[in-house]
This record gives C-alpha cells, structure tokens and sequence, in this order.
C-alpha cells in the first residue's frame, strides 16, 4: 500500500486526531447531518408515498388504474437517474470545493423543488403540461439528493475517531427513516383531516409545501459546521484532483461498480417498504391507506434504533459481517413478507414490515461508511456518492414500477418475492468481492498504486 502523502511544513499531524476526539464538535456535525438528510428523504419519500395513493388520479386521470400507477411511479423513478447525474456533478465540486458548500446548495436545490411539486396545476387544469411539470421537477429533485447524500456522510465520518466511524456513519442513514416517517405522518395528518376529494384536489399538497419550514431549519443548522479534516488535508497538500469523476472512473471504476451492485438491495428493500408495499396493500389487498401508512411509520420507528445499533456493531466486528447478514436476512424474508401482507390480518402487516425494517437496518446501517472507506480522500465525495446512487438507479428507480408490473402479469404477490429476492442475492455477490479495509490511511489523498490501480487496501 502507497504511503500517505507527506504534510506540509509546520502542520501538527496530531491536529485532526484531536478535532475527530472533541465530542461536542461531533455531536453538533451529526445533528447537521442528519437533519439536513431528513429533510431530504422527507422531500424525496413524500413523493413515492404521493405516488402511491395519489399521482395516478391527479396527473394520469384518464389511463387505467395500473398503467396510472405505473406512469406516476416511473415519474418518481425518474429523479434516481437525475441522481446519478447529481452525484457525478456534486461530486466534482465537493472534492474541488469541498463537502460543506455543496451541502448547502443541494439543500436549497431540495426544497425549491419541492415546494414548487406542491404548487403544479393538475392535469384537469393544464392537461398534459401536469405530468410533465411534476417530471422536470422530480428530475431536479433527485439532482440535489445525488449532492446531498455522500456529502452528508462525509462530513461525519471524516470527522469521526476511526473506532467510531461506523456508528457516526450510520447517525446520518437514520435520516431515511426520519424523512419517510414525517413524510408519512403528514400524508396521515391530511387523510385525517379531509375526505377524499379535499385529498386529491388540495390536500395532498400541503406536506409539500411544509417541506419549505423543513428546509429552512436544515439551512440554519448546516451554516455553522465547518470543513472535514480530510478535505483540508488535500487542499493544504495540493492534491485535489482536477477531474474527480475521471480519476474515480480510471483507478476505482471496480469500487464504484461493486458498491453499486452491493447497495442494490437496500434500495429495492426499502422502497418495497414505503412505496410498493403500500400500493399493494391498498390497491390489490384493499387495506386501508392509514394501515399501510401507520405499518410504515412503526417499522421506521424501529429503524431508529436498529440503524445506530448495527452501525455502532461493524466498529466492533467489522463492517461486512453486519451488511451481509442484514442482506442475508432481506432474502430470507422476501417471501414470508408477503404471506403475511396476504392474510389480512393488520397485527401480521406490522409484524411483516417489522421484520424486514430489521434487515434491511443491519444492511443499511453501515453501508455508508463501508463505501466510504473503499475511495482516497481527494475523489471520495464523487466516488461515495456515485456508488450508492448507481444502486438507486438499479434498485429503487425501478421497483416500484415493476413490482406494478409483475403484479398485473401475474396476479401473484411471489413474482415480487422472487424480484426481492435475486436483488439480495447480487448483493451478497458483490460485498463478497469488495475488501473490508480498515480506516488507518483514511485521510491519504489517494490510495493508488505505482501500477496505476487503487492499491490494496488494509483489510479490517
């Protein structure tokens, strides 16, 4: 393995050690992240929930039930390759400018987007300019969670003391439960409070709107952190790539393909969860919209506490071991998950999402920060962020629309099981051939070697 590059002159090599070790700095860079997160999944989820119960009647009113459905869910699909797009651009300026910067732009980019979801006429009004207005905004959604992810992730776990990077890696993935949680009470909050032509003329979008408050606290917050060690280490040095996603694509294209594939099923898992479950259960189930909803707030309750625990459990026994028992676990429940949807017993939907929140947890709890320690420092914000958006682009673009799909082929919840299933299953494939590498050359620039490829890392 490369030695990491030697610090400039008159820099104390203990400084960023000691800033990692300051616990009150740390607990005020973790609250930032992970509000900032929420507000971002809250916006990104609050469509997929708007999606399942809503889009098809108010954008695609004159199509069939499932082909509606199917349209609004590729408009929601449509914002995960926007977000590859956004990694790839974010990613560039977070390694050349750095990760706050970036931070506070895809926050603004978030919330814009959002409110103005709230505000579009509905096709009845505008016609065929509805849908495509709710697309172009959904398309600047996904470009700024393809900035605000990795960086968000980074500003913690390059700050974090290397024994603990798992379990403040993993603070900021709670922000997915967050967001979907308070997405969901607001979409319970409206059906509580209006009947179902108030929902689908205003009332759906009012939790867009409050999205602006949401918005505003995150960009409050986010002002007062400061620069991640790392970062700084490759400014002082001069080491900042000029062309972040060439280098990546060059020396870690394997890392970046790999971490895609091997995040697959978080994404295809979770949006099973809060979107497609949801859908099913209400459209070909016929449970009611708030037992769907109220399955999904208590599983990501629970997801509060799984993800920090399984996070705080990979600095322990290494990150791999966690993610691939929770991918391990996501298979296993693929098909007892839709025995129990199938009976129609409520006590049995909660135990079902329950169960897969768990595994899905272990899994996601401390994916990020395992994909962060797979990049240098100098490429790390393109690297991270371009992986795990691949795996969106894989997995949660298109589940929700296939498993619309596999439903009116079949008529039969197994074909979505076993779509569940081989995504788990490549998962598992591709951790397999990924290192674990533990964390000691963390802040080196780059981690490639004299022949030209990422140099082999220091397995945990």
């Amino acid at each position: 393995m490369t030695a990491s590059p030697t610090p400039p002159v008159g820099a104390d090599p203990a400084a960023a050690g000691r800033d990692r070790l300051a616990p009150a700095k740390m607990k005020r860079i973790a609250t930032a992240s992970v509000i900032g997160t929420t507000v971002e999944w809250y916006d990104l989820f609050l469509f997929g929930t708007a999606s399942a119960l809503v889009f098809n009647q108010v954008f695609f009113p004159d199509l069939d039930g499932a082909v509606g459905t199917i349209l609004a869910f590729l408009t929601f699909a449509s914002a995960y390759v926007a977000r590859t797009v956004g990694a790839v651009l974010f990613g560039h300026f977070g390694d050349r400018l750095g990760r706050k910067s970036m931070l506070l732009v895809s926050l603004i980019t978030m919330g814009a987007a959002t409110v103005a979801i709230g505000l579009v006429p509905d096709y009845r009004a505008i016609g065929v300019a509805a849908p495509l207005l709710l697309l172009t905004l959904r398309l600047v959604q996904g470009l700024a969670l393809g900035g605000e992810w990795g960086g968000a992730v980074l500003m913690t776990v390059e700050h974090a003391p290397p024994h603990k990077r798992g379990w403040f890696g993993s603070l900021v993935q709670v922000g997915v439960p967050a967001g979907t949680l308070i997405a969901n009470l607001a979409f319970l909050g409206v059906l509580a409070a209006v009947d179902h032509d108030a929902l689908l003329t205003w009332g759906w979008r009012v939790p867009f709107l409050l999205s602006a408050l949401l918005v505003g606290v995150g960009i409050y917050i986010r002002l007062n952190i400061e620069e991640t060690p790392s970062f700084q280490q490759v400014k002082d040095q001069g080491a900042k790539a000029k062309l972040p996603f060439a280098h990546l694509m060059r020396h870690y294209w394997k890392q970046v393909l790999l971490g895609g594939v091997a995040t697959l099923s978080t994404g295809s898992t979770f949006t099973l969860l809060v979107t497609s479950g949801v859908n099913y259960g209400t459209a070909e189930l016929g449970h009611s919209e708030d037992l769907m909803l109220w399955a999904v707030l208590v599983a990501c309750t629970l997801a509060f506490v799984a993800i920090p625990a399984f996070g705080r459990l990979s600095d322990r026994v290494g990150r791999k071991p966690v993610i691939l028992a929770g991918v391990a676990a996501e298979a296993l429940l693929a098909f007892p998950f839709f025995w129990m949807l199938d009976t129609g017993s409520a006590a049995l939907v909660f135990a079902a999402y329950a169960l897969m929140m768990v595994a899905f947890s272990a899994n996601y709890g401390p994916i990020a920060t395992f994909l962060a320690e797979q990049f240098g420092s100098r490429i790390r914000y393109s690297g991270l962020s371009v992986a795990y958006m691949l795996s969106g682009l894989l997995g949660s673009a298109i589940t929700p629309a296939v498993t619309v799909g596999l439903l009116s082929l079949t008529g039969q919840s197994s074909s979505i099981a076993w779509y569940i299933l081989g995504a788990s299953l490549l998962s598992l494939v591709a951790l397999l051939l990924l290192k674990s590498v533990a964390g000691e050359d963390f802040d080196a620039a780059d981690a490639t070697g004299a022949d030209g490829t990422a140099g082999t890392e220091v397995r945990a």
